[in-house]
């Protein structure tokens, strides 16, 4: 945990972005200690001043962003922010850093670049201070399963085995932040088909992500997932992700169906999408049997909306400490006095199998 401000070093090949990215960040409070502007020399850069953060270009010509990312981890491991461009192929390889020991990912504008940043850089500051918090050695998933947490077996198409008999129609609403996307991947890889479960997800992530992010899930999962659109509905079996840069509202709930609406309303906790718009619609909406799970993540988006799911009558889970990369939005929602449960990121999904299970 870094105690003061962090120190970082920014790797991209652009000078102009180098330039950018380090002004913001030094006028945030945040000590720039080196600049790379490829690969290699980020890891030299790691190695020399030993930062508390990194931020990385994904693409940049030699060693790229996913190589260094993958040596730094293995030699000399720090916490990594990634900073891509969206394109599909950058947001593919984007998701291959988080693999390889990144830990978040925020999205470099395009266009007249430093108008842009200028106006992103209040969120940029906010989010490579949360990564600096990071433990180096903690990747939650990694952590979860070398310390042997967890009993959950996995047959060879992913989810629990078991015979195991589950409710009518249970719902799974599932709020991450820092660190979730793998954390999410597990959770979700953990649940078997059989439990029948309509999840919806909110992961804090930058508009153009949450697309791949659905297909990756999606590829990794028994379950059909997909990105959220405006009016879309889900049945059992089916995982909707909130879309980056619009609330997910349950508008309607009707024999097992899930009728979702996308907004621009305000940001709810400085964040769009919010846990808690999507938690606490949920839980005025649906009247068969709801889960609600806290994933690691920065603040306290999800507290509010994992209240609204106890007080409705549903289970309420939260990651515990030690594998959360961020203590931050399960901490929170421990501190409502809600939470029913609380897990090491290996029992998340058996905790929820446990809650639907019939007895």
């Amino acid at each position: 945990m870094v105690d003061s401000s962090p120190r970082a070093v920014v790797a991209d090949d652009s000078h102009f972005m180098r330039s950018v990215i380090s002004d913001i960040l030094e006028d945030g409070g945040i000590e720039v200690v080196g600049m790379a502007k490829n690969g290699r020399e980020a890891v030299s850069a790691v190695k020399q001043n030993d930062p508390d953060v990194v931020t990385m270009d994904v693409e940049m010509p030699g060693m790229d962003g996913i190589e260094a990312t993958e040596r730094i981890s293995a030699e000399h491991p720090t916490p990594i922010l990634m900073l891509s461009a969206y394109t599909g192929e950058n947001a593919e390889v984007t998701f291959e850093a988080l693999d390889k020991g990144a830990v978040d990912v925020f999205r470099k504008p395009g266009g007249e670049v430093s108008i842009e940043m200028s106006r992103l850089e209040d969120q940029l500051v906010e989010l490579v201070e949360s990564v600096a918090a990071v433990e180096p050695s903690n990747s939650a998933v990694a952590t979860a399963r070398a310390a042997g947490n967890g009993t959950t077996a996995v047959d060879g198409s992913g989810g629990a085995t078991g015979t195991a008999s589950y409710v009518d129609n249970p719902v799974l609403v599932i709020g991450s932040s820092t660190g979730g996307p793998t954390v999410v991947e597990q959770v979700l890889s953990d649940l078997p088909l059989a439990a029948d479960l309509r999840v919806l997800v909110v992961q804090h992530m930058p508009d153009g992500f949450t697309d791949r992010f659905a297909k990756r899930l999606d590829s990794r999962s028994d379950y059909d997932v997909r990105e959220a659109g405006d009016g879309d509905t889900i049945t059992g079996g089916e995982v909707l992700i909130a879309a980056g840069d619009r609330h997910m509202e349950v508008e309607s709930y009707q024999a097992g169906t899930i009728s979702v609406t996308l907004t621009t309303d305000p940001p709810v906790n400085n964040v769009r999408p919010a846990v808690d718009v999507t938690m606490e619609t949920a839980a005025a909406t649906i009247d068969d049997p709801l889960v609600g799970a806290i994933l690691t993540g920065m603040g306290e988006d999800g507290a509010a909306g994992i209240e609204s799911i106890s007080k409705a009558g549903g289970y309420t889970i939260a990651q515990d400490e030690a594998t959360s990369a961020v203590f931050g939005m399960p901490k929170r929602a421990i501190e409502t006095g809600h939470v029913d449960g609380v897990a090491p990121v290996d029992d998340v999904a058996p905790a929820i199998l446990d809650a639907i299970e019939e007895t």
